[in-house]
């Protein structure tokens, strides 16, 4: 242990001294101060090594840790649409085919002489035209299709039946020269009877339309009378059951009468 003596020195004032004066030995204060003063070296110096790096590259602490992508920024809510059915467009009509039909086929009021009572219908076979008689010298003609060779006919028959997009069952004879033939087809565009149908007399001939507006002006059927869609539906409005109805024959061939009126 270290003693502490007394001395007095010449004025007899006692001071207490430690051995050898003390003043380079231990003392509790200064090592208190040296310590404080030694950590906040260590601080500092730690602090210094951990910012220069840390301008240069950013110290990964946990680098088993991927960063979460950026999260897309919220839609905003789309107010709610009543479901609706997807529509579709209806078959075309026939006469909607790039069928350019020639002038002289195309409906028209032209100049026609004749002594039958207006309302009458005239097929005239050899030059394909049908004649609605209006009366006062002028009718409307329409381009139409006829029958082939040795399939024409003539006579007087009148309208029996008006049908709008007629179901087409053929008969026996026809059947009989064509097996393939369906037995029965419902009315619709892609039947042969087309949009209307005019029932002649007792006979399995008819004035009707056709899905092939190509063969207009041409001898193609088995004795019906074809007319485009358009045509026979407007000829099927004028015309009323009992109409007369004159079939001429394929040997007598008219000159084309008088010019379009309009």
């Amino acid at each position: 242990m270290i003693q502490a003596t007394e001395h007095r020195n010449g004025a007899g004032v006692t001071t207490n001294t430690r051995a050898n004066r003390g003043d380079h030995m231990f003392n509790l204060d200064t090592f208190k101060t040296y310590s404080r003063a030694v950590a906040f070296s260590a601080v500092a110096i730690s602090a210094i090594a951990f910012a220069g790096p840390a301008k240069a590259a950013p110290v990964q602490l946990f680098p088993f840790f991927q960063p979460l992508p950026p999260m897309a920024a919220p839609q905003p809510m789309q107010p709610y649409q009543p479901y609706q059915a997807p529509t579709y467009q209806s078959a075309p009509s026939e006469d909607q085919d790039a069928v350019e039909m020639p002038a002289r086929f195309r409906r028209q009021t032209v100049s026609y002489a004749t002594r039958e009572a207006p309302g009458t219908i005239i097929i005239d076979t050899p030059n394909t035209y049908l004649y609605y008689v209006l009366g006062n010298g002028q009718a409307v003609r329409y381009g139409i299709g006829v029958g082939r060779d040795g399939f024409t006919w003539s006579g007087v028959q009148s309208v029996t039946k008006k049908a709008e997009w007629p179901d087409w069952t053929p008969p026996p004879e026809m059947i009989a020269r064509q097996p393939y033939l369906p037995r029965h087809m419902a009315g619709g565009p892609g039947n042969p009877l087309g949009a209307r149908a005019m029932y002649l007399g007792g006979t399995i001939y008819r004035i009707h339309g056709t899905n092939a507006p190509d063969t207009i002006g041409k001898h193609v059927s088995s004795g019906c009378i074809r007319l485009t869609n358009d045509d026979v539906t407007d000829l099927y409005s004028r015309v009323n059951v009992g109409t007369k109805v004159i079939v001429l024959p394929m040997t007598e061939r008219r000159a084309e009468l008088g010019a379009a009126t309009r």
